[in-house]
């Protein structure tokens, strides 16, 4: 598991302040296979203007990208739910906004799984009314210019694809109250 520290100075001018986001994810937000530096997380702290790291923060966003292992596992839908939910919440409970990345799986997983599985992210966006990113993968899955040999796992250029992706649903949490500022 992966915690990726973003900061962003992203306060009105006059009134400098620190941001954290955080991307809580697995070896897709890891970026397993390319450089540290063109990982989706390292893409969008780029775009959120780099800073230090900081090991301990109080991020004001996390994404929440999780649930892809659990299903290549074949794990049990309703716990990825109920673990879901859970993060979400304690996240929230920390005082965090959360945004949720959303993850199908390939058909090989049969048609039943594969359906209940990519509906248990849009349940829980509904249930915590957290904001969701229907497909952390979209346009990056299933195209092999975009993916290592293993096909699972994005290289740079998937992993570009990713940021953009991410950086559309994250923009609005951006600028609403709270955050504010200009990006």
């Amino acid at each position: 598991m992966l915690l990726a520290l973003l900061w962003l100075l992203a306060a009105p001018a006059g009134a400098r302040a620190e941001r954290v986001i955080v991307a809580f994810g697995d070896s897709l937000t890891a970026g397993l296979g390319v450089t540290a530096d063109a990982a989706y997380p390292a893409l969008l702290e780029a775009r959120l203007r780099r800073v230090e790291w900081v090991l301990r923060a109080r991020p004001e966003i996390v994404i929440v990208a999780l649930g892809a292992n659990d299903g290549l596992r074949g794990l049990p839908v309703a716990a990825l739910r109920d673990n879901l939910t859970s993060i979400v919440a304690r996240l929230r409970a920390g005082g965090a906004r959360v945004l949720l990345a959303g993850m199908r799986l390939p058909p090989n997983y049969g048609e039943a799984y594969t359906k209940e599985f990519a509906a248990a992210f849009p349940a829980v966006a509904r249930t915590t009314s957290a904001p969701l990113l229907p497909f952390l993968l979209q346009g990056v899955a299933g195209d092999a210019s975009l993916n290592q040999p293993d096909g699972i796992h994005p290289n740079a250029a998937g992993h570009g694809v990713i940021a953009e992706l991410v950086w559309r649903a994250l923009r609005p949490l951006l600028t609403r109250e709270g955050v504010g500022g200009r990006i």
